[in-house]
């Protein structure tokens, strides 16, 4: 009963189908939805689908494991990584040189401006 009572007191109506518009034709018919009847739609010209290759594709396969093998390798490797560093030890000093000579050049060119005002 205190159920009941409840359901007739709550002012809301959770009937669904109160909710519908009730006689109304829209044209839209809901066996056309490719989402909630597919078989529907089957007399309907589509361009046929692609499938997409799911199998195993020993290309793939391949590259992943020599990848995974190097990480593996450079990182379990003292000596390999030792050689890395000192790579970029070596990369890293050249660039450093690189800016230097930039940033000479530039103070010369910036003097040599300067002198031919001078002038």
């Amino acid at each position: 009963m205190n159920n009941h009572q409840n359901s007739q007191n709550n002012q809301y109506d959770i009937n669904i189908e109160s909710t519908r518009a009730k006689n109304v034709q829209t044209g839209i018919n809901i066996n056309q939805n490719p989402y909630i009847n597919q078989n529907a739609n089957q007399n309907i010209n589509q361009t046929p689908m692609i499938p997409v290759q799911t199998g195993f594709n020993s290309g793939d396969f391949i590259k992943g494991a020599l990848i995974g093998a190097l990480a593996t390798y450079l990182l379990t490797n003292k000596g390999a990584q030792e050689a890395i560093m000192k790579t970029v030890g070596k990369g890293s000093e050249l660039f450093s040189a690189g800016i230097e000579e930039l940033k000479e050049r530039y103070e010369d060119a910036k003097a040599q401006m300067q002198a031919n005002q001078e002038h």
